[in-house]
Formats: structure tokens, C-alpha cells, sequence
């Protein structure tokens, strides 16, 4: 297995990030690629006031214009290259800043779906890193990304995964496609109280803004 250097907590107390590891055949394939997530004790609820106040002043900044430059900023592109690496068309499946922004041209405003969906939402708008979160209680040991196995499925999906899929796994199973569908069981639901929040890295994105995406995120899922 492979890993990219240990990421350093944050000065101030904020929770340190965990490395994940990505499979060697796929790391060689996919120069770049990485994961890393960190735990915060949370649940499912209303965002309070300042995460909503927060999701107000990013549509402010956030108009036509500015989703049409932002897939040609560096951190974006990653993201639309590593689409198409994998056989995705990113104008079709759009990688997650994309999605948010055309949510946000459509609905007027980046609206609250709650916690923690307002926190990925304004760490991913504010960095272009792509986020996701599972419930860390059902997570078993250190996560990765690697190829599906044969015979292996995703919990809550019908039929086998394609062999060779690039999957997140933890050291039991597959919790997620790498971007889409989470394992029946993993996912953030009313009853979680402590949630991991995953980001994945590509091509060029910098260690740095994966640090800040985790760090943005975990501190808008703790306000009180």
C-alpha cells in the first residue's frame, strides 16, 4: 500500500486528519491520487445560524459569472481531468464544485439542506475539493481507495460492482464509489454521532487545500 506524507494537526486544536491509502496499482495508474478524512462528534440536524449566515454570503459572491471561470481555476480542472481519466464525462456527471454550482445558478441561492450537508458545501465551495461523509461509528479501520474485487457489491445496491471499480473500502468491505453512490449503512443518518469526513485528492491538488477543506468543514459541523 501506498501513502502520501502524514497529515500535521492544525495549530488550535483542531481535530488532525487521518491518511488514508490508496492501493498501489491504482496509485500507479492515477499519479496523485489520495484520501484523507477526519472525525468530528456530530449528528444530523438544522445548521445553526452562522453555517446558514455562511451559505448566504457565499451565493452573494457566488453568480453566473463566476461559475462559468471557475472550472478553468486549477483545483476545479484537477477535478474535471481525473473525470475523464476515469471514463466519466465531468459534463454529464458533474464533479462536486460543478454540481454545487449549478445548484446554486438554479435554486438563486446555496440552499441549507442541514447538517453536515451545509458544511461540505461551503468547505467544497470555498476550496474546490471534493468531499463526502460517512458515519464514522460504521467505518471498520483505515480507509483507502482501491479496485473492487470480483464478487464484491455495494451494500444496499443490486448486483456485483464491475471488477475493477475504484471504490472507497475500509478494512471489511466497500462504504462508497469513489464519486456516488455510499453503502447502505455507512452514510450520515439520524442516528450518527460521529462522522467522518472524507476528501479525495487528485492530480494536482495541493495537500494544503485538502488540509483546509477538512479543517473549513469539520469547524462548520462543530459550531454550536
Amino acid at each position: 500500500m501506498t501513502a502520501p506524507e502524514p497529515i500535521d494537526p492544525r495549530p488550535g486544536g483542531d481535530p488532525a486528519p487521518q491518511q488514508g491509502w490508496v492501493s498501489p496499482d491504482v496509485a500507479a495508474e492515477f499519479p496523485g491520487l489520495g484520501f484523507a478524512w477526519v472525525e468530528v462528534d456530530a449528528r444530523v440536524e438544522k445548521s445553526p445560524d452562522p453555517v446558514r449566515r455562511r451559505l448566504r454570503e457565499l451565493s452573494d459572491r457566488f453568480y453566473g459569472a463566476h461559475a462559468i471561470r471557475m472550472r478553468e481555476r486549477p483545483i476545479p480542472w484537477a477535478y474535471r481531468v481525473f473525470f475523464r481519466q476515469i471514463g466519466l464525462d465531468p459534463d454529464r456527471t458533474r464533479t462536486p464544485i460543478e454540481q454545487l454550482a449549478l445548484d446554486r445558478l438554479r435554486d438563486g441561492e446555496f440552499k441549507s439542506l442541514g447538517l453536515p450537508a451545509d458544511a461540505l458545501t461551503i468547505a467544497t465551495v470555498e476550496t474546490g475539493v471534493a468531499l463526502r461523509a460517512f458515519d464514522a461509528e460504521r467505518v471498520d479501520g483505515r480507509l483507502c481507495i482501491r479496485d473492487s474485487a470480483a464478487g464484491e457489491s455495494l451494500s444496499g445496491r443490486p448486483g456485483e460492482l464491475a471488477q475493477g471499480t475504484l471504490i472507497v473500502a475500509d478494512e471489511s468491505s466497500p462504504v462508497g464509489l469513489l464519486f456516488g453512490a455510499t453503502a447502505e449503512g455507512c452514510g450520515v443518518e439520524p442516528h450518527s454521532r460521529r462522522i467522518a469526513i472524507a476528501a479525495i485528492q487528485v492530480g494536482s491538488v495541493p495537500r494544503i487545500a485538502v488540509e483546509e477543506a477538512l479543517w473549513m468543514a469539520a469547524a462548520e459541523l462543530s459550531r454550536p
